[in-house]
């Protein structure tokens, strides 16, 4: 088998170089995965090499052969000039806001966004002197409005979290750039297979490793890619916290790499058609899932996404919180639990109320989020229809 050269590697299509990136069985004396690369002292082979560190590893908390080979495989995926490793998707996202941010600047976030980041605004960034300013997912290119002379990073979800608004993140990213901002985007849902982020303006991109790289609901990750303007910067941010991502969740993420695309297509498949199921059901006010031409921010991802996942929101009929009780907690087949992206479905009730700040939720009724597994589609739909017969028979 000959060595894959770099003029090949790039006319490769992506379920191929899903397989081959990030991986050189010739270090490896031939076995095909980059194994687990477990300690934290390198040593140099002189005093001019310990002096010049001109040797590829030199720390642990610099990297390792795992580490790096992960990197680079999810540099490649994402299209970006670098990536660095964190030890959770929120400890991404806040090394992202850290490497965009200093004392006295001014931040745009969606209102949209994942809880934990506004905690992390409101409590941390605060105590540096940072100030956030929440705007509305649907602003687009309105949000020129929203800029100040410090203002100097805007943060965008697409689609927002449990709420799932669908952000124009090339006009965001437009406004942002022209007034010399960093655009931040948390692109868990659709990944850099079904969104690529840095093709649509954005500079530093999160993803939860966690969910769809994981993919089996068995480790913390998160990722931070980075475009040229912006990777030196990132590397250094990285650097100097030494947020490292352990190696066996660094191992398992390169083994999920490879089936990664099969396994989003497959969940995007389910989605789609428990999300329509649903959306004929008398129960159900609506179904938000951007990838149903009903919904309100279907035009924005039919233009700019391939393709969507396996999670979505409902917004049921006006019901009482003992009946919603009763419907989720008679499930089999649906946990519940706060994290999406393995095999198994779950399912969540959620009020965005609590923390909504530049936009009002007032749904209409209760609201649950799904992520929908692997299982059989008929073996799903008998579960949550058990479940809405006692949705009914509950006051």
């Amino acid at each position: 088998m000959s060595k894959l050269t770099n003029d090949t590697r790039k006319q490769l299509r992506r379920r191929t170089r899903l397989v081959h990136a990030g991986r050189d069985p010739d270090q490896q004396f031939g076995f095909v995965n980059t194994p687990i690369y477990r300690g934290s002292t390198v040593l140099y082979p002189s005093v001019e090499s310990l002096t010049t560190r001109d040797i590829p590893y030199t720390y642990a908390t610099k990297g390792t052969p795992t580490t790096r080979a992960l990197e680079e495989a999810w540099t490649e995926l994402a299209g970006a000039a670098d990536t660095v490793l964190a030890p959770s998707g929120l400890a991404a996202i806040t090394l992202a806001l850290l490497t965009a941010l200093k004392a006295g600047d001014h931040l745009l976030v969606t209102d949209s966004a994942y809880g934990p980041t506004r905690h992390f605004c409101d409590t941390v960034l605060a105590r540096l002197g940072i100030e956030t300013t929440y705007y509305d997912p649907l602003v687009g290119a309105d949000i020129a409005a929203l800029f100040r002379p410090n203002t100097t990073a805007v943060l965008t979800e697409a689609p927002g979290s449990q709420s799932f608004e669908m952000q124009d993140i090339p006009a965001i990213a437009a406004v942002a750039h022209a007034h010399k901002a960093c655009v931040i985007m948390d692109n868990t849902w659709a990944t850099p297979l079904f969104f690529p982020p840095h093709e649509h303006g954005v500079d530093l991109a999160i993803e939860a490793g966690t969910k769809y790289l994981s993919g089996h609901s068995d480790l913390l990750l998160g990722l931070v890619s980075a475009n040229r303007a912006w990777a030196k910067r990132l590397r250094n941010t990285f650097d100097a916290f030494a947020m490292c991502a352990g190696p066996e969740d660094a191992f398992l993420c390169l083994r999920g790499l490879r089936s990664m695309e099969l396994r989003l297509r497959e969940a995007e498949s389910q989605g789609l058609a428990l999300a329509r199921w649903l959306s004929g059901r008398d129960e159900v006010l609506r179904v938000l899932h951007p990838a149903l031409p009903s919904d309100p921010g279907h035009a924005i991802w039919a233009r700019d996404f391939s393709g969507s996942s396996g999670l979505f929101s409902v917004i049921l009929k006006p019901a009482s919180s003992q009946a919603v009780a009763a419907m989720l907690d008679g499930l089999e087949l649906f946990g519940m639990g706060y994290s999406w992206g393995g095999f198994e479905s779950l399912v969540i009730p959620f009020d965005c109320s609590t923390y909504r700040t530049a936009t009002k939720w007032a749904p209409g009724g209760p609201a649950l989020r799904f992520q929908v597994g692997l299982e059989d589609l008929e073996d799903l739909q008998d579960d949550l229809d058990k479940g809405f017969a006692r949705l009914k028979a509950t006051k």
